[in-house]
């Protein structure tokens, strides 16, 4: 697909991802939050990319819906339909929905404003990489809608624990990089300048491990993080680690650490 809004580039099974409006911030607009769409959608076939960093262009990851442009739509007929609305909704939601689908665990690195649905991509992300510029609010609830969309009321009490989650939440107040690492919102905190070499260096250690096991991790997270039981969820690690130990790529793991040498894993 020939993005518009987006860039994309995928080199020794790392990929970086830029959402490519930085004049908007990165806003989303339904020309990004489609292309955004599809890309997540095609790239579950990519067996070439192994991790994914998605960033933004510019000085900011994302500020959230593109409101102008929402406003120049307002006034079309087709627009104003619950029915069109409905499905505008869906393509937001959409998103979250197939980075979790993925097979690729997802890096953001953030800098810079991520409010609204720039947050909800953050959380959606498995890992998060914040520079001293970050800030990151639920600015729904601050124009007239519910704090919950994309996601958030689903990731967000799962990485901060509920109480904290209804404050962000309710309130819709800006939460800064020191705090938002305090709390478990993001893993580090680093200078703005080191942020891609930071999330980069993360990818690097993730795409040392056996690109099979990889997939079944996140596939196991994505699983586990609801699961019923304890029973529920050692039921499917076991599945998951019978399939990995049939594999040649558990044979070469195990021969590399016994020879001290790295893996050199074939699987994709």
């Amino acid at each position: 697909m020939n993005y518009q809004n987006l860039e994309f580039e995928s080199r020794n099974g790392i990929g970086v991802l830029t959402l490519n409006r930085p004049e908007r911030l990165n806003a989303l607009s339904l020309p990004l939050v489609e292309e955004l769409g599809q890309f997540f959608a095609d790239v579950k076939e990519d067996r070439d990319t192994r991790v994914i960093i998605v960033r933004g262009a510019g000085r900011a990851f994302c500020a959230g819906a593109d409101l102008k442009e929402m406003q120049g739509r307002a006034q079309e007929e087709d627009f104003t339909r619950l029915q069109a609305r409905y499905r505008v909704q869906q393509m937001f939601g959409n998103i979250v929905v197939r980075m979790r689908d993925a097979p690729q665990p997802l890096i953001a690195a953030i800098r810079g404003a991520a409010v609204g649905g720039g947050l909800s991509i953050c959380l959606a992300c498995d890992a998060r990489i914040a520079g001293e510029s970050a800030r990151f609010s639920a600015a729904f609830i601050r124009i007239g809608l519910s704090a919950g969309d994309m996601g958030t009321s689903y990731f967000l009490p799962r990485l901060v624990g509920l109480s904290r989650a209804a404050e962000i939440l309710y309130t819709g107040r800006f939460i800064d990089a020191a705090t938002a690492e305090r709390i478990g919102l993001v893993s580090r905190v680093v200078p703005d300048e080191k942020v891609d070499e930071e999330a980069l260096e993360l990818a690097g250690e993730m795409v040392r491990n056996s690109p099979f096991g990889l997939r079944m991790t996140k596939e196991l997270l994505n699983q586990n993080v609801d699961a019923p039981s304890l029973a529920t969820a050692i039921h499917l690690e076991n599945r998951t680690q019978t399939l990995c130990v049939l594999t040649e790529d558990f044979m070469e793991g195990v021969l590399a650490f016994l020879q001290k040498r790295e893996a050199q894993y074939r699987d994709r």
